[in-house]
């Protein structure tokens, strides 16, 4: 794709595009020692700054609702996030590029055996403050208490330590934490599918989004998305439609 430097002005003012990378999703992006950032979402960043023809700022954090405020307050100019009405106020995504999975998290011992016995009084959720399931379940769940835990990375070490019934996030993640810890097994079925997207300040106007959108939809047609996810290693993520 080829940009214009009206087009470069919209998405990069500053002359350098500043992405958030949010290390909370470890499907999307994480730290390597040595290496710095990698995944899915820093390999688009790179592409659509190589693209823009300007240097690429990657501001690393450690939680969605640090990268939504990033955005929406222009300290940074793009990100990436799962799709949300709470977050549309201050964001104005793209379709989404990549569905995931979310699920919960018990012990072996639970009475919790699918996903609809986990709405009931007496049960705690432990998710991600700020995470797309903490602001998905805190609309959906009346009778089940959400505990928050710091990161999306802390729930499950929040579930244990606390105690809790239930953990709930991205699907590979859990798997791994399970795998770490022992005696805990995911609900058959997932509570939600999450769509990540990019997302611009809604401030920036109409010609950002619709830059950015048009970068997201040649980069699923081309097939740059799913080599991404290929060369990172992601498995039980799917390309959007």
């Amino acid at each position: 794709m080829s940009y214009s430097p009206h087009d470069v002005e919209a998405l990069a003012p500053k002359g350098v595009l500043r992405a958030t990378i949010n290390l909370g999703n470890p499907i999307l992006a994480r730290q390597n020692e040595g290496q710095g950032p990698t995944g899915v979402s820093v390999d688009l960043a790179r592409a659509l700054a190589c693209q823009l023809g300007v240097p690429l700022e990657l501001i690393v954090l450690d939680g969605a609702g640090k990268a939504v405020d990033a955005v929406a307050s222009e300290q940074a100019d793009v990100g990436f996030f799962a799709i949300d009405p709470i977050r549309g106020k201050g964001i104005e995504f793209t379709p989404p590029y990549v569905l995931i999975e979310g699920c919960y998290l018990v012990r072996n011992a639970s009475p919790i055996r699918a996903s609809a016995e986990v709405d009931r009084p007496g049960v705690r959720v432990g998710v991600g403050k700020g995470s797309a399931y903490d602001l998905f379940l805190t609309r959906s769940l009346h009778e089940a208490e959400i505990v928050r835990a710091p990161t999306s990375p802390a729930v499950v070490d929040t579930f244990i330590h606390a105690n809790l019934e239930v953990a709930a996030g991205v699907k590979q993640q859990l798997e791994a934490d399970a795998l770490r810890i022992g005696g805990l097994r995911l609900l058959p079925e997932r509570f939600m599918v999450i769509e990540q997207a990019m997302g611009s300040a809604k401030g920036r106007g109409s010609l950002a989004s619709f830059l950015l959108a048009g970068f997201i939809a040649h980069a699923k047609a081309s097939g740059f998305v799913h080599e991404a996810l290929k060369r990172n290693g992601v498995e039980g993520a799917a390309v959007a439609p």
